[in-house]
C-alpha cells in the first residue's frame, strides 16, 4: 500500500458474495476511503490480514491479481471461529484489511517460458492471481497449462472461471479429483500421478504450486523427476501461517518464518529445510 502504514487496518466494504462450494465462499471488498481504492495494490503471491470486528482475524491471499484491482478478493474456506464469522457476512457489512504484506511469485524473472500452474484445494485461490496476471499479461510467456485437483466434483472451485481459462489461447487446462461420480468427465487420481501422466516438459517452464503441503511434497518429487530443476519450482507456503507477522511461530521451518520471509520460495530455497512443509 503506497505512503501508509501497512500494519493499520482500513474499512472496507462487502460488494459481492459469491458460493464456490458448500465451504468455500469468495468475497469482493471494496475500501470506503476513495483515495485508497484507487491506489491500492500489491503482486501476485502477496496476502493480506482481514478483520473482523469484535471476533478476530486472519491471513488470506489475494484471490485477484493486480491488474484487476478495482476491489479486493479472497476465497475463504470455512474451518474456524474467524472464518465462521466471514461467512457469515453479508453485502454492506464492514472489515478491516491490512498490508500487502510478504514476497510475490517473481514474474519478472518469467519472461517469454511456459507457465505450468499446479494447485490443490483451496490452494487454487492463492495461484488464481497469478492465473489471471499471466493471462492478462499473456504476450509475456509462452504455454500455459493449469492442472488443478480436488477431492471431489463439489469441492471444484472457480467454476465459471476454469471456463474462461479453457477458452484463452493456448492454455491447457487439466481438471483432477480424488473421488469421480457419474457426472464427472476429467480425470480421477492424486494430483502427483496425473501430473506425471500428463509429462509437461521442463524446458523453458517453470512450475508454480501451492495446496496442502503433503500434496506440494509429492508434487515437488514429481517434478523433480520430470527433469524440472529446483530453480524453475516456485511454491507458496502461506498454508502455514497465522498472524502473518512472525509473532505466533507457527509457520516456522527450521530457520525461515513463511510470512516474514516468504510466502513465495523456490524450491532451490526450501530443499534443505526440515520435512515439514
Amino acid at each position: 500500500m503506497q505512503n501508509t502504514n501497512i500494519y493499520l487496518p482500513h474499512i472496507a466494504k462487502v460488494v459481492e458474495i459469491k458460493e464456490e462450494t458448500q465451504d468455500v465462499k469468495s468475497f469482493r471488498f471494496e475500501f470506503v476511503e476513495l483515495k485508497l481504492r484507487e491506489n491500492f495494490t500489491w503482486k501476485a503471491g502477496q496476502f493480506l490480514i482481514l478483520s473482523i470486528f469484535g471476533v478476530g482475524e486472519a491471513v488470506f491471499t489475494f484471490a485477484n491479481p493486480q491488474t484487476r484491482k478495482e476491489f479486493v478478493e479472497c476465497s475463504i474456506r470455512k474451518v474456524g471461529l474467524v472464518t465462521e464469522a466471514i461467512h457469515e457476512l453479508e453485502v454492506g457489512d464492514t472489515v478491516g484489511i491490512r498490508g500487502p504484506y510478504g514476497n510475490w511469485f517473481p514474474f519478472e524473472e518469467f519472461g517469454s517460458k511456459n507457465l505450468l500452474f499446479v494447485a490443490g484445494g483451496i490452494g487454487i485461490a492463492a495461484l488464481r492471481s497469478s492465473i489471471e496476471y499471466s493471462m492478462d499479461t499473456r504476450n509475456d510467456y509462452g504455454k500455459i497449462t493449469i492442472l488443478y485437483g480436488a477431492r471431489s466434483p463439489m469441492d471444484i472451485c472457480y467454476k465459471d472461471k476454469i471456463v474462461e481459462w479453457q477458452n484463452s489461447d493456448n492454455v491447457e487446462v487439466a481438471l483432477t479429483v480424488d473421488r469421480g461420480n457419474d457426472e464427472w468427465k476429467h480425470r480421477v487420481g492424486l494430483i502427483p500421478t496425473i501430473l506425471k501422466e500428463m509429462n509437461p516438459a521442463a524446458e523453458n517452464t517453470v512450475a508454480i504450486i501451492c495446496g496442502p503441503p503433503i500434496m506440494i511434497k509429492f508434487t515437488l518429487k514429481a517434478l523433480s523427476e520430470l527433469g524440472f530443476t529446483n530453480d524453475n519450482i516456485v511454491t507458496t507456503l502461506e498454508m502455514k501461517m497465522k498472524c502473518g507477522l512472525g509473532k505466533c511461530g507457527r509457520c516456522n521451518i527450521g530457520n525461515i518464518y513463511v510470512c516474514k520471509d516468504g510466502p513465495v520460495f523456490s524450491y532451490e530455497q526450501i530443499e534443505g529445510l526440515p520435512d515439514e512443509y
